[in-house]
């Protein structure tokens, strides 16, 4: 993201359980162009508003949109993983009066979709000729799984929250049925996120080491002592170093995700492309890549021409939450 010195009055942030991204933006020719960005620690010692002032220093923004880790109703969130409790009227009060709004990260992800440079897409599957304005959904697997669509009514976009990740998951073959029982046993809700994220990741390789009974190699296993990223260290053993039980974890993630993402694409028909956002997906481009994901997008039975109609992408873009909470900023601006 771009960094620099001018005026600025549009205030974003993308704020986690874990990090918390600020930005200051302009208004330019193609939309809102970042004067100075900062990622702080989400510290929950210290409130939001302190920590947003700090950032702003003397600026007086004319608009704020946080992206917000979390359910947002009646613009207030309570985030899903942190104390934080963000009111949109409380943090207008804090910023002299500035029109504050307040959505889900992904909504925000959502919104920064059409807009990303070519180079921060990669094509899983171009579909047929799309209208570019059209209803696009989007489904993020990181620390947990997060899923918007972005509707197109003719005139402009709107994003729609969605708590998608929650969703029951469904086993497509007798393996996946061997991993719902896994998961059933430890978890009385087995929801897609309890795959389809990075703490999904190390649970399909304790699955398939545990209860399919494929062998762990000694060396990750070491690395899997040794390190606090658990899903980074197969994701590498998969990647770089063949190892197979890691491997057939990701094959497996890869595979549930495109089911997944198919869903989504029939529940909310996005003729505009399903993107496949988050910190995962770029980390494990190889995977996603192969076919196999594509391959059970469209794996929908009588709806399978329908989904060979539709584009399917990998975001690549780190600030896509921050980008899109910009733009709706400028959008409340009139800028």
């Amino acid at each position: 993201m771009s960094r620099g010195a001018g005026a600025a009055s549009i205030f974003a942030a993308d704020v986690g359980g874990t990090k918390t991204q600020f930005g200051l933006f302009r208004a330019g020719p193609s939309g809102p162009e970042c004067v100075r960005s900062e990622t702080v620690p989400s510290d929950p010692a210290r409130p939001f508003e302190e920590i947003a002032r700090r950032f702003l220093e003397s600026a007086a923004p004319t608009a704020v949109c946080l992206a917000v880790a979390g359910p947002v109703i009646e613009q207030r969130a309570a985030m899903t993983n942190h104390p934080w409790v963000l009111d949109a009227g409380d943090l207008s009060a804090a910023l002299a009066g500035a029109p504050t709004r307040i959505v889900n990260d992904l909504e925000a992800t959502a919104v920064a979709m059409p807009y990303l440079d070519a180079k921060r897409l990669v094509t899983i599957a171009p579909g047929a000729a799309q209208a570019r304005r059209a209803t696009v959904a989007v489904v993020a697997p990181g620390t947990g799984l997060g899923c918007a669509t972005l509707y197109w009514d003719g005139t402009q976009y709107h994003p729609l929250a969605s708590e998608g990740g929650h969703t029951d998951f469904a086993p497509r073959d007798e393996r996946e049925v061997a991993l719902w029982h896994f998961l059933h046993d430890r978890h009385p809700h087995v929801s897609y996120e309890r795959i389809l994220s990075g703490p999904g990741i190390v649970t399909l390789y304790a699955f398939l080491r545990d209860a399919i009974g494929l062998p762990e190699s000694p060396q990750v296993r070491t690395r899997l002592d040794a390190g606090p990223d658990a899903a980074a260290v197969v994701s590498h053993a998969a990647l770089h170093d063949a190892d197979p039980l890691s491997t057939a974890a990701l094959d497996l993630f890869a595979g549930i995700l495109g089911a997944k993402a198919g869903n989504l694409a029939l529940e909310v028909l996005a003729p505009g492309g399903v993107f496949i956002a988050g910190g995962i997906a770029p980390k494990i481009l190889p995977k996603l890549t192969d076919g196999r994901l594509h391959r059970a997008f469209v794996d929908k039975g009588r709806q399978r021409a329908l989904l060979e109609r539709i584009p399917l992408y990998v975001s690549l873009e780190p600030d896509a939450a921050l980008l899109g909470a910009a733009r709706l900023a400028c959008a409340a601006a009139g800028t």
